[in-house]
């Protein structure tokens, strides 16, 4: 318990605003990398998720792909990248190492969002005439949206936790702090640290659970609403029955 009143005495402190390397640049630069990173991971695997999910193509190897990118260390991926980047580059090289780690997430929810649709629509809207391109856009890419922001929450938050590794080599964010801790063995920084990241992640969980939420078209939204209350209904209606005989 002390411990963590000395964390959070440590975040409270003035000198976290005005010190050598403020919470407010740590934060910008956290989230600098993260959503850098994954927007650049984005623009590579949405469009090829939504290819697989729109033709059914290359899913296999789509899967593969993403199961063995999930099994590489993140840790061991951010030095090799400054290894073969060069240290004058550890930036571009951790970016690169957030944007492999948030592909497969993104990958995962844009065709699993496509999967996840009634071929039914599909086919009704081929049937009136709608084009591929048309079908892609109007149909299944507004259906799919839910999912593949899922997708993209995931992408996120598996990057602000890694983004603290970064510090390993120098390149800022939230991490810094905790590996300034350990090395001064100043354990309410450490946990202070720490506690930054997780209210971080927890803020961007929360606006994208949000986000997904907004994301699910108002005519499915209202008729899942509207489900518990039929059955609502016709359960009173049953037991009702039953009373009466």
């Amino acid at each position: 318990m002390n411990l963590l009143l000395e964390a959070l005495a440590w975040l409270a402190s003035p000198e976290r605003l005005t010190g050598g390397h403020p919470l407010p640049q740590a934060f910008a630069e956290h989230l600098a990398l993260t959503f850098g990173s994954v927007a650049i991971a984005a623009l590579i695997a949405v469009p090829a998720g939504w290819l697989i999910g729109h033709t059914g193509r290359g899913r296999g190897i789509a899967v593969a792909l993403a199961g063995a990118a999930r099994a590489v260390p993140s840790f061991g991926l951010i030095l090799l990248l400054v290894l073969l980047v060069g240290v004058l580059h550890k930036v571009e090289a951790a970016v690169i190492a957030f944007v492999l780690l948030s592909i497969p997430s993104i990958l995962a929810g844009a065709y699993a969002g496509f999967e996840a649709i009634d071929r039914r629509t599909v086919d009704a809207a081929r049937a009136t005439g709608m084009s591929e391109a048309q079908i892609l856009w109007r149909v299944e890419a507004r259906l799919g949206l839910p999912l593949l922001v899922g997708g993209i929450r995931a992408a996120v938050l598996q990057v602000v936790a890694t983004a603290t590794l970064a510090a390993w080599v120098n390149v800022g964010g939230l991490g810094f702090d905790i590996l300034q801790g350990i090395q001064l063995r100043r354990f309410d920084q450490v946990l202070g640290g720490a506690i930054a990241v997780a209210v971080l992640a927890l803020i961007l969980d929360a606006a994208f659970a949000l986000l997904q939420r907004r994301a699910i078209p108002a005519g499915i939204l209202a008729s899942t609403s509207r489900r518990p209350r039929r059955a609502s209904r016709t359960r009173r209606s049953t037991e009702k029955e039953a009373l009466t005989t």
